[in-house]
């Protein structure tokens, strides 16, 4: 399954800025099937991980202001949750991802 729009300018954005050892996105849209933001066609509900040397010395709550600082015109308009999950390569050793 291929990637959508949004989600491919997610990507894109993030592999820019942090270029990330790992990075999944996932679409969760149709788990939120008729809750608050849904729309047809999805791409309003992701969550993701990303496994960064960019994050190193960095608090969880620095790293998480920086991706939504980096996706905030998405998230003001057409991503309606984003969960994250960003760690450090050490981090994701440690916890087998």
């Amino acid at each position: 399954m291929s990637e959508g729009t949004v989600a491919a300018e997610i990507r894109r954005r993030l592999e820019d800025a942090f270029a990330p050892q790992r990075l999944e996105i996932v679409d969760e849209s149709e788990r939120h099937r008729g809750h608050a933001g849904w729309r047809e066609g999805g791409e309003t509900h992701f969550s993701l991980l990303i496994v960064s040397a960019a994050f190193e010395g960095v608090s969880r709550i620095e790293r998480q202001r920086r991706i939504h600082g980096l996706l905030a015109d998405l998230l003001a308009g057409r991503v309606h949750a984003l969960s994250v999950r960003a760690l450090t390569p050490e981090e994701a050793a440690r916890a087998g991802i």
